[in-house]
């Protein structure tokens, strides 16, 4: 026997479970060899791992549809029993435009501001997509969203997503364990989106399937990226070669995003970013997307966008401070060169390499 709990947020218990549980009390009849209790706002559902996945993807649905439309009654639950659960989340995900996704817990996943909303309709349109923005700004959720969704569509029969194994200014030392052990952690940001927008169970076959992969830059060398939704993270810390090898990868039913923060280069030190040289390289060809987002897209918490806008002013005036001592090692060179041309004139000595007259 095994338990789950489900916690129901954002959303009135009684439109959702019905008058006097009615809602819950019909699902559980469907499952006679399960039990699904209502206490408040969680749900806790018992039985054998293969009916509890069931009855999961069918709350997952409900919920989904309760966002949309703001009730459930003992029609919609009928519904969704006799209908698959794939063909359910199909029409609850086509009914929402202006939706990116439910999450697994049933939150709405959609655009924050703007330039997110910019993000999604330049995925949309577009095989390829840059997106540059500094921290917080929503790139990579935003993405994982759109792979996700594309991948309950059946726009796509599978999702990868990468990142360059690079550490953060900080050598970590030995790794205990296997590859995937070692890994992992570079990686934990990819999983943290996914857990929110996917329930466990389901995430866990789509990963032992190999419908979602989440491997290290290296693991794409060789491979041809077809009919699958492409995500490449962090990219700012790509070389040249790295980023190269992985746009070549795309195939002809590929979606791929590109995502960066020019700000945050981990790179040693003289090692150029292979983002910002792709992106120069790659600006005059054709049906290739680029958004730039700024510390207004910020969705963290407040001191975020604060802490961003004071690094970049700070960025700024040592730019400029940088370029004035540079400007002013110049003048001091020339001024010292026309001394010594001066001093020389006045010895009656000539410069090197300057022929005496006849």
């Amino acid at each position: 026997m095994v338990e789950k709990i489900i916690i129901l947020e954002n959303m009135s218990l009684v439109d959702f479970l019905g008058p006097d549980n009615q809602n819950i009390r019909q699902l559980a009849a469907a499952f006679p060899g399960s039990k699904i209790i209502s206490r408040g706002n969680e749900i806790k559902i018992q039985g054998q791992t293969e009916v509890i996945g069931r009855i999961n993807d069918l709350l997952s649905s409900l919920i989904e549809h309760y966002h949309q439309y703001g009730q459930i009654t003992d029609k919609t639950v009928n519904q969704y029993l006799s209908a698959t659960s794939e063909e359910a989340e199909g029409r609850v995900l086509a009914a929402s435009p202006d939706v990116i996704l439910f999450g697994a817990k049933g939150g709405v996943i959609k655009a924050k501001t703007p330039n997110q909303q910019k993000l999604v309709d330049t995925v949309m349109s577009h095989d390829l997509t840059f997106t540059l923005g500094p921290a917080g700004t929503g790139k990579t959720y935003i993405s994982v969203a759109l792979a996700v969704r594309a991948l309950k569509n059946k726009e796509v029969k599978k999702i990868i997503i990468s990142r360059p194994v690079v550490e953060a200014g900080e050598s970590l030392g030995f790794l205990p364990g296997d590859m995937k052990d070692k890994v992992d952690p570079y990686l934990r940001p990819i999983y943290d989106a996914l857990e929110d927008m996917i329930p466990a169970e389901k995430l866990k076959f789509y990963q032992e399937n190999k419908i979602i992969e989440i491997a290290p830059l290296a693991y794409m060398r060789g491979r041809t990226l077809n009919n699958a939704f492409v995500l490449l993270d962090e990219a700012q810390n790509t070389t040249p070669s790295q980023i190269k090898m992985f746009l070549t990868r795309m195939g002809p039913t590929a979606k791929v995003m590109v995502n960066g923060d020019r700000s945050q280069i981990d790179l040693p030190t003289r090692q150029k970013s292979g983002l910002m040289q792709a992106m120069d390289i790659l600006k005059n060809v054709q049906g290739i997307g680029y958004v730039e987002m700024t510390s207004e897209d910020v969705v963290r918490h407040r001191l975020v966008k604060e802490i961003v806008e004071a690094y970049d002013k700070f960025d700024t005036e040592e730019m400029a401070h940088q370029a004035q001592q540079s400007g002013q090692r110049r003048d001091e060179r020339h001024e010292r060169r026309l001394l010594e041309l001066q001093q020389q004139g006045e010895s009656g000595s000539l410069p090197v390499n300057q022929e005496q007259p006849l």
